[in-house]
């Protein structure tokens, strides 16, 4: 009979007990933290395979990362902290309250309502877990980690504007942004060449990063408003150049050439045939 999910609450329990793993044994909240964000990752990058038809890396991945949940709640458990059920016991409880419309009686007319009732939710929630006392600074904004990668936390904090109607109301009206960000993205980089600067310290300096930043936020947006999640987006060309960039470097071989004494039109001509071959999509 295929293991379940107490199956492996068990093997956790086991692998931490005396009679189990040292290794398993020595692990703490901080030793544990770098492997379940690798593992997100790799869950996460897994995700695109599946999507091509291939799941059973993301079915792998999956399970990675349940385990380190189920890791984690265990060496909570022996601290007295809380146990798995109290995580499950949680989600399950969080999730029915935030679904009124599913099992309640609250009804909603399209998803935009759905989600300013989910907002208006989480926010009661904070509101109740203060002690009912609002925090006078308080922002829709707080729940997006500024610890989450730079492309993700633009997206989030977009979506979460966006539920509130701070939003554009077409992508038309953001490639307008785009190219208005553009622009503004060149001047700074003439300001700073006028100015003789080029790298990384001054003023000028600062306004490129600034509006480059602007202009990646106007990047992100657009995929918002297309409903293409833009981290996956941008993990999928970077696999597409990594194996179009590998094709380059075998091309190179074949012709006896290392990459250090390859021509641009040399790299060129072989990266123009990768995409004919269809390398790399």
């Amino acid at each position: 009979m295929p293991a379940n999910f107490q199956d492996l609450v068990a093997l956790m329990a086991r692998l931490r007990s005396p009679e189990g793993c040292p290794w398993d044994r020595e692990q703490t909240y901080a030793t544990l933290a770098p492997m379940l964000v690798e593992e997100a990752y790799e869950a996460f990058e897994a995700v695109e395979d599946a999507r091509e038809g291939r799941p059973a890396g993301l079915c792998e991945e999956l399970g990675d990362l349940l385990f380190q949940i189920v890791f984690y709640a265990q060496v909570a458990s022996e601290r007295g902290e809380f146990t798995i059920e109290d995580v499950t016991g949680r989600i399950h409880s969080k999730m029915v309250r935030r679904h009124p419309h599913v099992f309640g009686d609250v009804v909603v007319r399209d998803g935009e309502e759905l989600l300013r009732n989910w907002e208006a939710l989480k926010a009661e929630e904070k509101r109740a877990a203060g002690g009912g006392e609002a925090e006078p600074d308080a922002s829709l904004l707080d729940g997006v980690s500024s610890k989450a990668p730079a492309l993700m936390e633009a997206h989030q904090l977009a979506t979460k504007a966006a539920r509130v109607g701070f939003d554009w109301r077409d992508v038309d009206e953001i490639f307008d942004k785009l190219r208005e960000e553009t622009e503004e993205l060149r001047a700074a980089i003439r300001e700073r060449a006028a100015a003789g600067g080029g790298g990384g310290a001054g003023a000028e300096h600062q306004r490129v990063r600034e509006e480059l930043g602007d202009l990646l936020f106007a990047v992100t947006n657009i995929a918002r408003h297309l409903q293409v999640e833009p981290e996956s987006a941008l993990k999928l060309t970077n696999r597409k150049f990594r194996r179009r960039f590998r094709h380059i470097e075998r091309g190179l071989r074949e012709r006896g050439r290392e990459l250090g004494s390859a021509t641009l039109d040399e790299m060129e001509e072989l990266w123009q045939e990768a995409k004919q071959e269809g390398a790399g999509g």
